[in-house]
């Protein structure tokens, strides 16, 4: 027996950050980094804001939110007991808010009626997931955290505040679009809802990503980037990720990579091992298919390949090239790491639901091939 159920109400499309008129007479505590405390966007936010709120801050956060930021946000929020929270910016704005949110709740009912997320970039879906992702600065371990109290009640989807996203970070979140989507799609836990909501993702990345990178001004192409990551964040949340996420979180932690970023340059590599297995090899090609990546006549293998060629050709559109060295992140130290970082995958919640259960070695030779 499977299960699905979308618990966050979703508002999308151009103006849906009108949403927020509806509030009077609340405590709004919004999480944001610094530098979007400052930038016009949040004033945008504030302008949706009536007078008669009371409306706190707390801008701390950094990439990769670790326990000490949660801790002094959870600090904050005990103090301020606000009706409303927003995680407003990119996924790790969204995902100390929901983290901080969770964690306080746990302990004491702090009388939130509403928790809310406003995602800036297209890339991470954790305005409509279930998950969070905390990282431990000491021990350089993220820690991914799964549980049904942490869905957003509302997420609003506004294609306008992404329109100044430099390219790179379009770049980048969008592959983590496309990670969702296709790990959601051969994870052991898809079902034919997360299939539909994983295909439609995926289409829309190969469509729509290379047009956002040249043209970020493109609102309604900003909208359909906006939507995908949404609809991926849905399927992974109900289905579960792999092996990439998996890798690319000890990627993350040990040399602080963007996240989409790491995951575009594990993604070719990836999939060429799970398709050792038949049924993600299926599926796989499947996928080529309903994305027109190939002809519907050919074999599953043709298909893979020509999956991995596609994805290997977006890279080359939106300039990500296919190593760490190439994209200027520090490798050195990385073979000493790895029995660390080997075991720290293996252990990694994402790891669970991948369909192809890679051998210490197989782990150790996907990390070495994006040296």
């Amino acid at each position: 027996m499977t299960h699905f159920s979308v618990k966050t109400k979703v508002y999308s499309g151009v103006g849906s950050l009108s949403y927020l008129n509806k509030f009077s007479g609340k405590k709004i505590w919004i999480v944001c980094d610094g530098f979007l405390a400052s930038s016009p966007l949040f004033a945008r936010l504030e302008n949706q804001l009536k007078e008669k709120n009371e409306v706190y801050l707390f801008s701390d956060i950094s990439p990769d939110p670790d326990i000490e930021t949660v801790v002094k946000g959870i600090e904050q929020l005990h103090k301020i007991k606000p009706q409303v929270i927003i995680g407003f910016g990119g996924g790790s704005a969204i995902d100390a808010a929901k983290a901080m949110n969770f964690i306080a709740s746990q302990h004491q009912d702090l009388g939130l009626e509403y928790c809310i997320a406003i995602p800036t970039t297209s890339g991470t879906g954790s305005e409509v997931s279930s998950a969070t992702v905390i990282s431990d600065k000491q021990q350089g371990k993220k820690h991914p955290i799964f549980h049904p109290d942490i869905f957003p009640d509302v997420a609003i989807l506004d294609p306008e505040l992404t329109v100044t996203l430099p390219d790179n970070i379009t770049a980048n979140t969008g592959m983590d679009v496309l990670t969702h989507a296709i790990e959601a799609y051969v994870s052991t836990g898809a079902d034919d809802f997360t299939d539909a909501l994983a295909e439609k993702a995926t289409y829309i990345v190969f469509k729509y990503l290379p047009i956002a990178f040249r043209n970020g001004k493109c609102v309604s192409t900003r909208e359909k980037m906006h939507n995908a990551s949404a609809m991926a964040g849905m399927a992974f949340t109900q289905s579960g990720l792999g092996i990439n996420h998996a890798l690319a979180h000890q990627l993350g932690a040990q040399y602080h990579m963007p996240h989409g970023l790491a995951n575009a340059l594990l993604l070719p590599h990836t999939i060429k091992l799970n398709a050792k297995d038949i049924r993600a090899r299926k599926r796989y090609a499947r996928l080529a298919k309903f994305c027109q990546l190939c002809p519907k006549g050919v074999n599953d293998n043709v298909a893979v390949n020509q999956l991995v060629y596609q994805i290997r050709q977006l890279l080359k559109e939106i300039n990500i090239k296919g190593t760490m060295r190439a994209n200027g992140v520090d490798h050195r130290q990385l073979r000493e790491k790895l029995p660390e970082m080997v075991k720290a995958t293996q252990a990694d919640k994402t790891f669970e639901t991948n369909p192809y259960r890679a051998s210490e070695n197989e782990i150790r030779k996907l990390f070495e091939a994006v040296v």
